[in-house]
């Protein structure tokens, strides 16, 4: 059967919306004739995409298997009319975008207003989480990581570099002792990321250590970064932070780095990645080169590391 690229586009804009009416009026379409281009859509696949009551309109369960499906055949459409010239320079939709939240709150959301102003007609779906989401089950265009990509079946681009260093409030460095040594780091309270084992350090000569919660007299778990970040400004411990997350702080001395000579040894990076089987859509393309422009060109932590 031949496919209807336009009510597919309504098919996944209704199934975004849960409004059948709304998702043709945002393609110019009538109500009924909008309908009946679903209603031709869902004979054509031979089955109910999307359950309609006059109270309101849900996925079937078809549907949700077919939505992907749906929403990469018009990724492909799009980018061929890119590459032909066409169609880049109006955006629509929604851009389903998965970030960490902490990240997102000091980076990102900041600079949204930019980016919606220049496309209007685009929506940003945005999933805040310093859990990581799984990409292919949540239908994300896009995701922002800063763990290391190790998942073959998606593709990415750095945005920047993601040091890792050890904190401490003064607070609790006067009360508790700097340690001076890694071996010391078990004689303190150390705060630890949840589902985050040993962490390996290293330092440019190459020597290396650990920072371990485990090992550590007392500790505190914690699934959220700025959390982790507030926990550490309170004296809670010592806890292994972005310099994204800490730049101001250390600047204005409201923490303290710990064992300066030692980051973390994994090389972190913040990547922009999104699944190896999708076209890389117009849409997607111009929010990576915007964050890319906005942050990655010149990230405001850079200036705070000195071994730069």
């Amino acid at each position: 059967m031949s496919i209807d690229t336009a009510a597919l586009r309504l098919f996944v804009l209704a199934a975004e919306l849960l409004n059948i009416s709304a998702a043709g009026r945002r393609m110019g379409m009538a109500p009924a004739v909008s309908s009946a281009r679903l209603a031709k859509l869902e004979h054509g696949v031979g089955a109910e995409l999307l359950h309609r009551t006059t109270r309101k309109v849900s996925l079937s369960l078809e549907g949700a298997d077919f939505l992907p499906f749906a929403r990469e055949i018009i990724a492909q459409e799009d980018a061929a009319m890119a590459a032909l010239g066409k169609g880049a320079a109006h955006l629509s939709g929604t851009l389903r975008f998965a970030a960490p939240s902490t990240f997102a709150q000091h980076y990102i959301a900041p600079i949204l207003p930019t980016f919606l102003n220049a496309h209007p007609d685009l929506t940003l779906d945005l999933r805040l989480s310093d859990l990581q989401l799984d990409m292919i089950d949540g239908s994300f265009d896009l995701a922002l990581r800063n763990a290391p990509l190790v998942d073959t079946s998606l593709k990415g681009r750095k945005l920047a570099d993601d040091k890792r260093i050890l904190c401490a409030a003064p607070a609790y460095l006067d009360a508790h002792g700097t340690p001076e040594t890694p071996a010391a780091l078990t004689k303190h309270r150390l705060i630890a990321f949840q589902h985050s084992g040993a962490r390996s350090l290293k330092t440019p000569q190459g020597n290396t250590a650990k920072f371990d919660p485990g090992a550590a007299t007392s500790r505190l778990i914690v699934d959220d970064g700025l959390n982790q970040k507030q926990a550490t400004l309170a004296g809670a411990g010592i806890s292994l932070n972005s310099l994204w997350s800490v730049h101001e702080e250390l600047a204005s001395g409201r923490l303290k780095q710990v064992l300066p000579a030692y980051e973390a040894a994994e090389g972190n990076v913040l990547w922009l990645i999104y699944p190896k089987s999708n076209v890389l859509s117009p849409k997607v393309r111009v929010f990576m080169d915007f964050l890319l422009a906005e942050i990655g060109n010149n990230p405001p932590w850079k200036k705070s590391d000195t071994s730069l």
